[in-house]
């Protein structure tokens, strides 16, 4: 057996408790970790309250956790890129997530090398936001030298690593966030720092190539006009789209739900020309090694605003759920 952070049923006001679950079955493809840190993300908050259950039907009970770092202690037999003894990190797939334990089976494929100059902490803080940031900016933007980029909520944890992506990539970079934080983003490489209580940002951004919505659907339609013609939004908070519905392998009725939910998007951007996609991250160790690469060279640096201790799991997703965290909240296991 092994302790692990246990969620028994859907629920916003549901508690998680600390208990014994039995250590996870390893596949022939996957690498048994033992989990040193663990990144805590809204994601899941979401899954926890019930809002994915139509895309992501788990079964209880249920560890949750999409952010982790650790030790290798044992690999299946067809594994070859790792030994017992490596310290890694990775998002794990989903339906294979549990983070938030003291053991956890990943597919090798799922997998990197951690960053080589940073903690446990810190590399946990990095997996699910990194391949985020990556895959919005490098995989669907396909951004470019020169080109001009807004991404939304600068200092939560996407943000920190999209605008230090964009940078490194050498676009021009807008983004919002609360009064306490403008001189502190504009550290992070923000060109546009709009203080979002006492500006509008659809007033004074123009001609922008790509924007990175993470907010709510308000925001999302105000974000059109900030675009130019042929420019690109990409929304990691929704609504998705039918083709995400093909990507998952989604129930028929699950595919028109996402049609419905994106319709009014959908129309208002192919008027002005823009192209809108919904991003679901997805696990990937190429990637990760790819960042880590980043890391280690200095252009990307992880921001962790508090460490909880592993009981206080729970704490620190309420934490988390508040949208105060400056950076990525984490929780220490080992």
């Amino acid at each position: 057996m092994m302790k692990a952070i246990i969620l028994e049923r859907y629920g916003k006001k549901g508690r998680m408790r600390l208990g014994d679950m039995p250590e996870p079955e390893l596949g022939e493809n996957e690498v048994l970790v033992q989990v040193h840190a663990a990144g805590v993300n809204p994601l899941d908050g979401k899954i926890k309250s019930g809002e994915f259950k139509l895309l992501l039907p788990y079964r209880f009970p249920l560890v949750l956790g999409h952010d982790v770092a650790g030790v290798v202690v044992r690999v299946g037999g067809r594994v070859k890129k790792f030994k017992p003894g490596d310290e890694v990190y990775s998002r794990p797939d989903d339906f294979r997530i549990g983070a938030f334990a003291e053991l956890i089976a990943i597919k090798e494929d799922s997998l990197a090398i951690k960053p080589k100059s940073l903690s446990m902490e810190e590399a946990a803080s990095i997996p699910l936001v990194g391949l985020t940031a990556w895959q919005a900016l490098i995989e669907t933007a396909k951004l470019k030298k020169g080109q001009k980029i807004f991404i939304q909520a600068g200092s939560g944890g996407v943000g920190i690593i999209a605008i230090q992506l964009a940078k490194h990539l050498g676009a021009f970079v807008a983004t919002t966030t609360s009064t306490a934080n403008v001189d502190w983003v504009k550290r992070l490489g923000a060109d546009i720092v709009i203080d979002y209580k006492k500006d509008d940002f659809e007033k004074s951004l123009l001609g922008y190539d790509v924007v990175l919505n993470s907010q709510d659907n308000k925001t999302l339609e105000k974000s059109l006009s900030v675009l130019k013609p042929g420019g690109k939004l990409i929304s990691i908070s929704g609504p998705p789209v039918p083709e995400f519905a093909d990507a998952i392998k989604a129930p028929w009725f699950v595919k028109q739900v996402m049609r419905l939910l994106s319709t009014g998007i959908r129309r208002k951007a192919k008027r002005r020309g823009i192209d809108y996609s919904f991003l679901f991250m997805k696990a990937s160790g190429g990637q990760l090694r790819q960042i880590a690469a980043l890391i280690d060279s200095g252009a990307i640096c992880p921001v962790v605003d508090r460490v909880f201790p592993f009981e206080a799991t729970q704490e620190a997703l309420d934490y988390v759920e508040t949208g105060r965290a400056k950076g990525k909240v984490v929780v220490k296991i080992r």
